[in-house]
């Protein structure tokens, strides 16, 4: 059985990320995603908001499931006993730093890594600007799962 992971901060997650695990789960057999916590970034949303987010956002794919952690993808990767890593590529500059982390990663663990370009219609998207534009209160329905939108309209991000 294949076994590959999916990490990211996913803070919150959005309609890109949901593409690329939609196309990884018709890769592997079993696909976690995985909420990393950054120690040295407080998080818009708690780890714990954004693994239920990510539950909900992907239950219509009955080979994913969700988790979260701190630390190296790479122990999260043996710990789950992944056989890849998946990374998602909006551009050719997200291409030149996922690939030093891919080529890092590969010496350290011997976990290969597997790029999905996100489709065109979502290359844009970066939680980044989800943050800053439901901070505003602008409209991010068409960017973001429904779960997420509704949570953010309610203004709940980190005062949950």
């Amino acid at each position: 059985m294949a076994i590959a992971i999916y990490p990211g901060s996913f803070d919150p997650v959005h309609l890109g990320h949901v593409r690329i695990v939609e196309a990884a789960a018709t890769i592997f057999d079993q696909l976690i995603v995985v909420a990393m916590q950054n120690r040295e970034k407080k998080g818009f949303l708690s780890i714990e908001k954004r693994q239920e987010l990510l539950k909900t956002s992907f239950e219509h794919l009955d080979n994913v499931v969700t988790d979260s952690s701190t630390g190296l993808v790479v122990d999260v990767a043996k710990a789950l006993n992944a056989d890849a890593i998946i990374k998602g590529l909006r551009s050719s500059a997200d291409f030149e730093i996922e690939m030093q982390m891919a080529q890092t990663n590969k010496k350290i663990s011997q976990i290969n890594t597997v790029f999905i370009p996100t489709d065109p219609e979502y290359s844009y998207i970066s939680s980044r600007f989800i943050r800053e534009i439901s901070s505003e209160g602008g409209d991010i329905s068409g960017l973001v799962p429904k779960p997420v939108s509704d949570l953010l309209r309610r203004g709940l991000a980190n005062n949950e």
